[in-house]
This record gives C-alpha cells, structure tokens and sequence, in this order.
C-alpha cells in the first residue's frame, strides 16, 4: 500500500479539570497545516484580549491594563509572529515528528498541534489493470 502525506492540525483548549478539542483541519502541507494553526492562535489571542481599538466593541469598553506578566494571549500572539519558530515546526513536520506548542497562564491553557498522516491508497483492483490494458491496445 501506498499513500500521500497530509498534516493532521488540531487545537485543544481546557483548564485544571477539563480539556476540549477546539477545532481541527487536515492540511495537505505542513506550510497550510501550520498556516491554520496561526490563525487559530490569533483567533484564540483576539478572542481572549482584544485589543482597546476591537471594531465590535463600543469606544470607551475596552482599556489597556499593566502588563502583569506572561499569558495565554500573549504567548500564542508570539508564537504567530515568530518566523524562527515556524521553520523549527515545519522542519519537525518534514521530518515526520508532530510538534505542538503549549500556551498557558492561571486561567487556563490552549495547545496548538500538528503531525503527519499518511492516507492510505488501495491499490488497483486486478479487473480495473485488464480494463486499463485493453483500452491502450
């Protein structure tokens, strides 16, 4: 049996006592596999700290606070913008290794994940060779 690679990417989300799938996609490259992987940790990031100028929320809502330290949002806004972490992954892929990066804070946490999958392929039915053959002559 042969088969073709895809990247199965997945994001899972949870706190001390329970743990949810977020979503998943199955990419047919590590470049797209990773690429969804970004915008779910924007989406994520947004999602948990928007910014004071989110267009959805009337002026005067929204507000910066002091920085209190490292937290989820801001790790994973980190983790989308870093290049260098990008290729560590995608060369992880290549290599058919699963990556995964874990961003948490005391609220709670949100893993990012992906690894390679190979889809099997049946090969041709011996009825289908004849056919094939048949129809070059």
């Amino acid at each position: 049996m042969s088969g073709a690679v895809r990247y199965l990417a997945e994001v899972y989300g949870g706190d001390g006592a329970r743990s949810l799938c977020l979503g998943g996609t199955v990419a047919p490259s590590r470049c797209l596999a990773l690429r969804w992987l970004r915008g779910q940790a924007l989406r994520f990031a947004d999602g948990l700290d928007p910014g004071p100028d989110s267009a959805w929320a009337p002026p005067g809502t929204l507000w910066p606070t002091p920085h209190t330290g490292a937290d989820a949002p801001t790790q994973l806004r980190s983790w989308a913008a870093n290049m260098g972490l990008q290729g560590a992954a995608a060369r992880r892929l290549a290599d058919g290794v699963p990556y995964g990066f874990l961003a948490r804070d005391a609220s709670g946490w949100y893993r990012l994940y992906a690894r390679p999958v190979r889809i099997l392929s049946a090969p041709t039915p011996p009825e289908e060779l004849s056919r094939a053959d048949r129809a070059r002559r």
